[in-house]
């Protein structure tokens, strides 16, 4: 989890230098170089005799040498920090390549976000069957090896496309766009200014960021407190960046705060969605789990989730786009902010599955006197697969139109900033997640709804269905902000 959490939190570093010195081409060229230099040291720590630990004697196993950790920690968190700059960058370079004056580029960009999405939940498809029974089956050797030289191609096709690619230059640090415009707005507290004054200069700064070649934002009322970072009294010397902002900075600025509340909606999504690698599992060991002889691993399950996202983008797409199209006039179908509410509400009806099957599994353990033994409950783990399916139709909704979102509504100069900034969720709703558990158990006490040895005896049932309370709280208050949000680009 740590690992996990660290690969969310690096991609601020990686839209730092992308949106401010390297722009996003060399961002992900020279980050990617980085991660397939993580996967190599992995595959070294696997496969060099010298650098792995020598094999088990029965149940003894001797423990990995100082060099052999570094090489293995080395390898992944290098793979950590390359991540950081491809995970912010890529979808938003790949959008900048569409002509967003073009009314049939504009269409495609809306498609280019689902088979993003799409792509993406392919790879983890195959890593979680084919890959994983080649580690089991083959050796970490040959497990690590393969999505090595898959890497390595991928960089390599990366610059392939180089001639073809359109560029968006850095237009300086982003944090120092915002600093500045916070500083200037402290300063300028106290200065009395007319309605009039006000009005003409916001008109002038306007035109000067345009004709300078900023990307012009209008003007909007609200957090007007921030206006004062563009008023000075007149005459005053207007080279202090610190003092005086563009309007369009100040813009930037109000942006940022009106996504807020929508960004941090997104932390409880992500608390309901790590349930597929947690607690589902866990509930999962406590059911039947064979086929004849065979037993299926409990967290081979979660491939339902990206075969959800396989099976619902392409009909997402191609099907419901057009039909819903014919409705709401939009080419994309449903706005952003409508495709992640959608999301929210599926996932909550994940949870809500997991809740019926729980409640319906710890009553059969209580009927068949399984409770202090910590039997498996003779229910099949078939049951779990509705949950699962529609948590990655949840992901289909909300995580590819939070990407949309995110990068349509961003400024021009924020938007890798702002795509890294979506993906923090992620990490947040871990955290959370392993906060509200430990609450739980502290206040649930001596009996623990989550045991950690038998959940037989324990009541997993009640957790899901606060969670399900958790993100039916949250839908109306991201429809609440959803209505309020107002973001004009000129």
């Amino acid at each position: 989890m740590t690992w996990q959490g660290t690969c969310y939190i690096t991609p601020l570093i990686g839209a730092l230098i992308a949106d401010a010195y390297w722009g996003r081409y060399w961002t992900i060229a020279c980050f990617s170089a980085i991660y397939f230099a993580g996967m190599i040291a992995l595959t070294l720590s696997a496969s060099v005799p010298g650098l792995k630990p020598a094999k088990c004697i029965g149940s003894l196993c001797p423990p990995a040498t100082t060099v052999q950790s570094t090489v293995l920690f080395s390898g992944l968190y290098l793979i950590a920090l390359g991540t950081g700059g491809i995970k912010p960058c890529v979808s938003s370079f790949g959008a900048d390549q569409f002509d967003k004056t073009d009314p049939s580029e504009r269409v495609r960009k809306a498609s280019f976000f689902n088979w993003f999405y799409f792509t993406i939940n392919v790879g983890a498809f195959v890593s979680s069957t084919v890959l994983v029974w080649i580690q089991e089956n083959c050796g970490w050797e040959l497990g690590f090896l393969i999505p090595t030289v898959f890497m390595g191609l991928a960089t390599i096709s990366f610059f392939f496309g180089t001639p073809l690619y359109r560029f968006q230059k850095p237009k300086g640090s982003p944090i120092t766009r915002v600093c500045q415009v916070l500083v200037a707005a402290y300063r300028n507290l106290n200065l009395k200014f007319s309605e009039e004054y006000h009005t003409h200069l916001f008109e002038t700064w306007d035109m000067s960021s345009s004709n300078t070649g900023d990307c012009k934002i209008e003007h909007t009322d609200g957090y007007k407190f921030l206006d004062k970072a563009a008023i000075i009294s007149e005459g005053e010397a207007k080279s202090d960046p610190w003092k005086l902002c563009t309007v369009t900075q100040v813009e930037e600025v109000k942006i940022m705060l009106r996504l807020f509340p929508i960004w941090a909606s997104g932390i409880i999504f992500s608390v309901l969605h790590s349930q597929i690698y947690t607690l589902f599992v866990q509930q999962g060991r406590s059911m039947r789990r064979t086929i004849g002889s065979f037993e299926i691993p409990p967290a081979t399950l979660g491939m339902f989730d990206t075969a959800s996202v396989l099976i619902s983008v392409p009909i997402y797409d191609r099907i419901i786009v057009p039909c819903v199209r014919r409705f709401t006039g939009l080419a994309k179908g449903f706005t952003e902010l409508q495709r992640m509410g959608i999301g929210l509400f599926v996932s909550v009806l994940s949870l809500t599955f997991a809740a019926i099957v729980e409640t319906v599994r710890l009553q059969l353990a209580r009927d068949l006197d399984l409770v202090e033994s910590g039997d498996t409950v003779p229910l099949t783990i078939f049951w779990q697969i509705p949950q699962y399916f529609l948590m990655g139709t949840a992901g289909v909704f909300f995580f590819v139109g939070r990407i949309e979102f995110f990068y349509e509504q961003s400024p021009d100069s924020m938007r890798s900033l702002c795509s890294a900034w979506a993906l923090l969720t992620t990490t947040l709703g871990n955290y959370l997640s392993s906060m509200i558990i430990t609450v739980v158990a502290y206040l649930s006490g001596k009996d623990c709804w989550i045991p950690s040895d038998n959940i037989n005896n324990g009541h997993l049932d009640y957790f899901f269905w606060l969670l399900v309370c958790l993100g039916f709280f949250n839908i109306p208050v991201f429809v609440f902000f959803s209505v309020k949000y107002t973001h004009k680009k000129v």
